[in-house]
């Protein structure tokens, strides 16, 4: 969440310029994208495994792979 706080002499301009930047820094725009259409844990998964292969791919350090629990039915 984006909060700012009008200090004295600040002009509506500069506090709307400061509010932007601070929005686009913390990426709200894509987090509310990702989370505008569910998409299926195993679909996430896959996501996450090509972004993975793909930062191997170009040389960089590969993240450690979510280990996730399975129920078993009895």
């Amino acid at each position: 969440m984006v909060y700012m706080n009008k200090k004295k002499g600040e002009t509506k301009d500069s506090l709307f310029r400061k509010f932007t930047r601070s929005f686009i820094d913390e990426d709200v725009v894509t987090d509310v994208r990702k989370k505008l259409f569910y998409k299926k844990p195993s679909l996430v998964r896959q996501e996450e495994e090509k972004e993975r292969l793909k930062s191997i791919k170009r040389g960089g350090r590969p993240k450690p792979v979510r280990s996730f629990r399975f129920r078993t039915t009895r």
